[in-house]
């Protein structure tokens, strides 16, 4: 028998403010057609006064353990993958158990920008696996409306807020690619790629700062690396493209997502895509996806699911897993 971690639960929460592409251009040199056609994006949710990126977490996590018939108690581990914490410390994590009321086991955060859910998946399952835990929640979260440069027309257009969260458990397999649960996972980084996608604050310069981006160059180093990770988790779980039901991409550009199913040989009708309503939700964006393409009847019990992201640091990595 093997020990699997398997998505026991979904759930997502978005704030009630839709901002439609034609609100951009009262300040900026822009419309709806420009980014349409740059990025795919139609509408995004931006967060309300008093709404942070806790509370979002928090919402979502509530949604995906009713799905699971659980309560926060039932939970070990509790994490949130944000680069957009309410505060430096405590993590937003910890925020998120008290707010639960979660009384027991841990809560920590993961940073790796767009590519925060599948880090903090990896090391869900690996405490699973190691049964430091028997179940766990693991949240995207990200208010990234509050660290835009509004006069910046080629980044504050692509961004959203959100949260999503899945609720995982420890079950028994048989050891094939056959069995619930993640099958596989894939996790690289390259530090040398900071210039291309970057917040310029911190404690370093006392200041909050905005994000940063060379679009060109995250849109070349996108499509090959998230092709090449999602091929080598493939490989680890044993499976091939033909075999997938769904890839759920992290959702920033349409053409990234058309780009890389290409190059695995995929065609869009087995691609989850959620980016026209919610922009780019950063480490939000992937478990936001999965709870729309539970709800909207794509994602069933059994599917294969292939699920990748990259983002700022380089961070990019992919989990392959059995619904």
């Amino acid at each position: 028998m093997t020990l699997r971690a398997v998505i026991k639960g979904v759930g997502h929460y978005l704030p009630t403010r839709i901002v439609e592409n034609a609100e951009f251009e009262a300040t900026l040199d822009t419309n709806d057609e420009w980014i349409r056609a740059r990025s795919g994006i139609e509408r995004r949710h931006f967060a309300g006064d008093g709404e942070t990126t806790s509370s979002m977490a928090t919402a979502a996590a509530r949604a995906a353990l009713d799905m699971a018939g659980l309560v926060p108690d039932d939970v070990d581990a509790l994490i949130v993958a944000t680069s957009t914490a309410d505060l430096t410390f405590p993590s937003a994590a910890t925020m998120v158990q008290a707010q639960l009321g979660m009384t027991r086991g841990f809560a920590f955060d993961i940073q790796a920008v767009c590519a925060g859910f599948i880090f903090a998946l990896s090391n869900a399952n690996a405490l699973i696996l190691s049964g430091q835990a028997k179940r766990g929640i693991v949240i995207g979260a990200e208010t990234f409306s509050r660290i835009l440069d509004w006069t910046d027309r080629s980044t504050c257009v692509l961004f959203g807020d959100g949260a999503g969260a899945v609720v995982l458990e420890a079950a028994q397999g048989v050891g094939t690619p056959a069995d619930r649960g993640i099958l596989s996972t894939d996790l690289k980084s390259d530090g040398t790629y900071r210039e291309l996608l970057y917040v310029d604050g911190g404690v370093s310069t006392g200041t909050t700062g905005v994000l940063r981006m060379q679009g060109n160059q995250v849109f070349r180093h996108a499509v090959e690396k998230l092709s090449q990770t999602a091929t080598t988790a493939m490989a680890s779980a044993g499976v091939e493209a033909c075999d997938v039901d769904w890839i759920v991409p992290h959702q920033a550009n349409i053409r990234i997502i058309q780009g890389t199913a290409k190059k695995l040989g995929l065609p869009m009708d087995k691609v989850v895509v959620t980016v026209q309503d919610h922009g780019n939700t950063s480490a939000a964006s992937i478990p936001l996806a999965l709870s729309v393409g539970v709800a909207r009847g794509q994602i069933k019990r059994g599917d294969l699911v292939v699920t990748e992201a990259i983002g700022g640091g380089l961070a990019w990595g992919a989990v392959v897993l059995r619904w």
